[in-house]
């Protein structure tokens, strides 16, 4: 991946993945931290007690997982990133997922993250058939009489 201008709690973040440092990892984040996933709300959470659980399992479940910023857009303390994460899963599954992620940075931490971040699905249809499973099939029309 590239290397890219971002603040430095962003940077150590990368770098603490990259590196399996799960203690340097959290201390990118603010105790005060907030985590929305607007996709998928019942997943938003407070506290770095839950990055640290969350990552443990990911270092412990893909143990070669590496991390990429493709780009990053900088407004104040406000950064967009567009990050893929790969590696191997112990049953030899391959581990993909691409997305954004928008970071609120305070002085020397991540204070908040909005996950748009997801597995890829190689194998899920194309625009039809995504469209058609957001909407389910149309109802059928009625017969006038």
């Amino acid at each position: 991946m590239s290397d890219l201008l971002s603040p430095p709690p962003l940077d150590r973040l990368v770098h603490a993945l990259n590196e399996h440092d799960l203690e340097a990892m959290v201390a990118c984040f603010a105790d005060s931290y907030i985590n929305s996933t607007p996709a998928h709300p019942a997943r938003g959470f407070a506290g770095r007690d839950q990055v640290r659980r969350n990552w443990a399992h990911i270092f412990e479940s893909v143990p070669d997982v590496r991390a990429g910023l493709v780009r990053t857009a900088v407004d104040g303390e406000v950064v967009w990133s567009e990050w893929e994460m790969t590696g191997t899963r112990f049953d030899s599954t391959p581990f993909l997922m691409r997305g954004v992620v928008i970071f609120q940075i305070g002085a020397d931490a991540i204070t908040a993250a909005t996950f748009y971040l997801e597995p890829v699905e190689h194998h899920s249809g194309g625009a039809d058939r995504a469209v058609q499973r957001v909407l389910a099939d149309p109802p059928t029309p009625k017969e006038h009489s």
